[in-house]
């Protein structure tokens, strides 16, 4: 009996739970990026997390974008924002749900902005792993500075 051998590349780890970020940023409610982040330790799902306006309250998609009315640019001014960022979410979630995300990696479309490294150095978190930059070097020195690795892959 003959093994049959696949031709099916598998994706590694990191492409796998990259890819399951992208499918979680298809829920982004935010008109300008759409951004997906994944909690992951010993290659399970912690929780997940989008960008979009906290819950209850309404979408952009309903209200307009505020940030695109006054022309601000990407990266800066994130207070004048009605979505919580995907990372964000993702915390809260593990929070609601008294998950520790200590040790863990996040895996997110884009690099995180400094608001969020702030919180992601807070929670523990070992590394990031991200799909795509973001124009906040601040961030990427905090991440230096607390020795968080950071990878970017395809």
């Amino acid at each position: 009996m003959s093994k049959k051998i696949s031709t099916h590349k598998r994706p590694t780890w990191d492409e796998y739970f990259l890819d399951v970020a992208k499918l979680v940023a298809k829920r982004a409610t935010c008109l300008r990026r759409s951004v997906g982040a994944v909690l992951v330790k010993d290659k399970r799902i912690l929780a997940t997390g989008y960008n979009g306006a906290p819950s209850g309250l309404k979408h952009c998609a309903d209200v307009g974008c505020m940030r695109q009315k006054l022309k601000i640019p990407s990266g800066e001014r994130h207070e004048l924002c009605r979505a919580l960022h995907a990372e964000q979410n993702a915390l809260i979630q593990a929070s609601l749900y008294g998950i520790s995300v200590k040790g863990s990696t996040m895996y997110a479309t884009c690099q995180p902005c400094i608001i969020c490294v702030k919180m992601i150095i807070n929670a523990g978190i070992k590394e990031i792993v991200i799909a795509e930059g973001y124009p906040d070097k601040m961030a990427l020195d905090f991440l230096k500075e607390a020795k968080i690795k950071i990878k970017k892959i395809k």
